[in-house]
């Protein structure tokens, strides 16, 4: 669909401001790289610093497909939604480059990590293995929302 057919049913192209106060107000997306065969997709917290980038701890092991893959890439994207029905809902897309922060600067972002939602299982501070922090820089970034009927769509009695 093109964006003029998007608009006439009632979906919005979020502008900057928007984008930005949606990733602040966020904590997890789905983070896709590219493969050797097929995109790896894989759902992950985030922080975001308020400008130009996503920041993502990852739990590695010896074997970590996602910080292999991540080293490998060129660009990688990242997709952050949330849905309250069928007629209210947003989502942005991020595309960007991924590099990996060194140690010694993880204190510099607890600001940016602190609303990165973690499941429980990750509370611990002992892993098996370790941890990495990776930082997006966004290149692009798109969004769109719904935020209601679309235009002639009577609500049900």
């Amino acid at each position: 669909m093109t964006t003029e057919e998007l608009e006439r049913v009632g979906i919005e192209r979020m502008d900057d401001e928007a984008i930005e106060g949606f990733l602040s107000s966020r904590g997890v997306g789905v983070l896709g790289l590219p493969g050797l065969e097929e995109p790896y997709l894989v759902p992950l917290s985030f922080g975001y610093d308020g400008e130009q980038s996503l920041y993502f701890t990852y739990v590695v092991g010896p074997e970590s497909r996602k910080q292999e893959l991540s080293e490998r890439a060129d660009s990688a994207q990242f997709l952050v939604y949330d849905t309250s029905s069928k007629y209210m809902w947003e989502s942005v897309q991020v595309t960007g480059t991924l590099t990996e922060v060194p140690a010694t600067e993880w204190d510099d972002l607890e600001e940016e990590l602190a609303n990165a939602w973690r499941p429980a299982v990750f509370e611990p501070t002992e892993y098996s293995g370790g941890l990495a922090v990776y930082r997006l820089d966004v290149t692009e970034w798109v969004g769109f929302k719904q935020t209601g009927l679309p235009p002639g769509l009577e609500p049900p009695e």
